[in-house]
């Protein structure tokens, strides 16, 4: 079984990690965990801190306030034994592309003094091996990102920390990447970090919003999901004022979004259909227009982060 490995603590722990760029605070007081199991997906608007985080858990960046620890490791202290259990995909995926597939990952795995087994499982894992005789500018976007993958695996780190990991995927390469995230988040800690959030509907089981250097929610993606609001978007044949839906049940929010068309948001899963329709009625209004939809994590994260 690929992956398989001695019993140990999986673990990331941050406790109120702070860090400055000159007089900026670029993190404030940043505290999470993430056990072994959890695919996290990391998202904030640009410059909101996620960059400065990632590299601080690798170990690239050091910091004086607070404390990092990988498996137990304290990565301030011992930031090559805790790089160990790190396999780290960085958005820009620096790659040697003169090299072939092949020689690269050998040279990568040269450094981490993996087998040619474990190679060829990474190799195989990512779909390379019909690609492995070519050299890397010769590859699409897709298969480059495979390759960067690869090497983030090819030691089998505990940690596995990827940083805008689909970019440049197309449709079936995104459904197999997916894949083998989940796979990987199985018996791993996976940290996602991307601003596509219909990658972490589909690969996270846990989300992190941080915005301006603090974490501002931190929460399974089941309990988002359940906690999404439903909204009705109503037109009327005549024009109201808002002060008459204070009569509908179960209504938090009402945005008029033109003339005679409201946008409602209820705090109830209960289907408020019927409630318009009555509302509706008992005024001697006609609606002319009713629609229904669900909060995404799109809404949830303009919640979150707006200025």
């Amino acid at each position: 079984m690929y992956f398989c490995q001695k019993s140990i603590d999986m673990s990331v722990v941050v406790k109120n990690v702070s860090k400055f760029y000159d007089n900026q605070k670029a993190l404030d007081t940043v505290s999470f965990q993430i056990k072994k199991g959890e695919v996290v997906g990391f998202l904030g608007p640009n410059g909101a801190g996620k960059s400065t985080l990632m590299k601080i858990l690798t170990g690239s960046i050091i910091v004086v306030d607070g404390e990092v620890e990988i498996n137990a490791i304290d990565v301030l202290k011992n930031p090559i034994e805790a790089q160990k259990n790190i396999g780290y995909l960085p958005e820009s995926n620096p790659l040697y592309k003169e090299m072939y597939v092949r020689e690269y990952l050998q040279f990568i795995g040269d450094i981490h003094k993996s087998s040619k087994k474990e190679i060829f499982i990474a190799i195989e894992k990512v779909g390379l091996l019909p690609e492995v005789h070519k050299k890397i500018y010769q590859l699409s976007k897709g298969y480059q990102q495979r390759v960067g993958l690869a090497a983030a695996i090819l030691h089998n780190p505990h940690v596995l920390i990827l940083d805008e990991p689909t970019t440049g995927l197309d449709p079936n390469q995104l459904i197999e990447i997916r894949e083998l995230i989940r796979e990987i988040g199985k018996e791993k800690i996976v940290l996602f970090s991307t601003h596509i959030l219909q990658e972490v509907e589909a690969v996270c089981d846990r989300v992190l919003v941080i915005k301006k250097g603090c974490i501002v929610a931190d929460e399974k993606l089941a309990v988002l999901k359940e906690q999404q609001a439903q909204i009705i978007v109503v037109a009327f044949d005549f024009l109201i004022e808002k002060r008459f839906f204070e009569a509908i049940p179960n209504l938090s929010h009402v945005n008029n979004i033109f003339d005679t068309t409201w946008e409602l948001t209820f705090d109830t899963k209960e289907d408020m259909r019927s409630m318009v329709f009555d509302f509706a009625n008992n005024n001697g209004l006609k609606i002319v227009q009713l629609n229904t939809k669900n909060k995404n994590l799109e809404s949830l994260f303009r919640e979150l982060t707006v200025l």
